[in-house]
Formats: C-alpha cells, structure tokens, sequence
C-alpha cells in the first residue's frame, strides 16, 4: 500500500473555521409575551366552554327526569282511575247475580198524585 501523501484542508487550519463553510449561529427563539398571553386566554376559554357544557348536559338530564316522572305520575293516575272502573264493574256484576236483587221487582212509572 502507499503511503498517504496528501492533507486535508480541515485538518491544516488551526482554527474550527475555514472556507467554503456555512458559518451560521442559530439562537433559540421564544415566545413573546403576547403570545404567551393568547395561549394562556385561549386554555382558559376551553375550559370554560367545557364547564358549560357540562352544565348544560345536567341540565338535560334533570329535563329529561322530570319527563318521566310526569309519565309515571300519570301512568299511576291511569292506574287509580282503573281500579276504581273494575270495582264497579264487579259490583254492577255481583248485584245482578245476586238472591236478593232477583227477588226485587223491576220499578215501573207509578204515576201522580191527585189532590
């Protein structure tokens, strides 16, 4: 093998610049206090928006509570109005098969008194 009988340019300069370099610092960039400003405003807004609707979504469930507790005040009001129609039906059937409404006579127009 031969020996190697060239240098390179990097390694010939002392310093860590040489030419034909890009030479380029980059510094950090931050936000502004106005930026910091909206993003704060802006989490604080979806929180909000999110309370809200929590909120609202309770209130729903109260509605739709309420709904239904007007359905069963009024299925138990249907209920009592039943119950009361069966009793007297039964009654209207346990007096005609009944003894002693057999016996009765049937009323009939008796007419006025004269005077």
């Amino acid at each position: 093998m031969r020996p190697q009988t060239y240098v390179t340019r990097r390694s010939a300069t002392s310093s860590g610049w040489s030419r034909n370099y890009n030479t380029v610092r980059h510094t950090p960039k931050t936000l502004g206090s106005i930026s910091n400003l909206m993003i704060v405003g802006m989490l604080v807004l979806i929180v909000g928006l999110i309370y809200v609707a929590q909120g609202t979504q309770a209130t729903n469930y109260d509605y739709e509570l309420s709904a239904i507790e007007d359905e069963i005040a009024e299925l138990e009001a249907k209920k009592e109005d039943l119950a009361v129609e069966k009793a007297r039906l039964t009654s209207i059937a346990a007096s005609e098969n009944s003894t002693v409404a057999n016996s009765m006579e049937t009323a009939a127009n008796s007419g006025f008194v004269a005077e």
